[in-house]
């Protein structure tokens, strides 16, 4: 489904569909599509093995929530790369939620914050229980928050945030640790 388009016929793509031109959403979208297809595999990878959701679900799905989007003022292929990993962890929320209001909420489970990996190898209440943590996280430290998002949910390596983000290596580097020590003990505090 991708298409073959240079990383600045991407992002002229994504300025055209800011500007108003709905013709130009299928080729940006097209052109990204395995990135968000990746994305999508990855987080759901996490997840239990009856998830109902498949990744070119997940995509599709962003996709459709996207194009609501139709007013935000896309600056780059980062940004847009950012807003879909954003709108994949609110999809899966959504889903968890659901799920879980379905069967009223059986017990969480410890999170293992081993590498990068934030949620658990099953559990959809942890991708709960992470959401509520990073939302906790960004009311106190709002540019830690985003960079777990964007690492985790997004994708990025470090210099790809740092650019999207404007800053230094170093700083994303010590604000991801930073971070992660920080949910961490949130998590832990949470499911003891």
């Amino acid at each position: 489904m991708s298409c073959d388009l240079a990383r600045g016929d991407v992002t002229r793509y994504l300025l055209a569909w800011s500007a108003g031109d709905d013709q130009a959403a299928a080729p940006a979208f097209s052109a990204l599509y395995d990135t968000l297809d990746r994305f999508a595999k990855r987080a759901l990878s996490r997840e239990r093995a009856d998830h109902t959701l498949e990744p070119s679900g997940l995509v599709g799905e962003t996709f459709f929530r996207m194009l609501d989007q139709r007013y935000t003022e896309w600056r780059s292929r980062e940004h847009f790369i950012a807003a879909a990993a954003q709108m994949m962890r609110r999809i899966l929320i959504d889903h968890a939620r659901s799920r879980n209001t379905a069967k009223r909420g059986d017990g969480a489970v410890l999170l293992s914050l081993a590498d990068a990996s934030l949620l658990s190898d099953e559990s959809l209440d942890g991708l709960i229980m992470v959401h509520d943590a990073l939302e906790t996280l960004a009311e106190a430290h709002p540019s830690q928050s985003e960079i777990v998002e964007l690492r985790f949910f997004g994708g990025m390596s470090h210099d790809e945030i740092a650019r999207h983000l404007g800053l230094s290596v170093a700083t994303v580097e010590r604000r991801w640790r930073l971070a992660r020590a920080w949910l961490y003990r949130q998590l832990k505090d949470t499911t003891s």
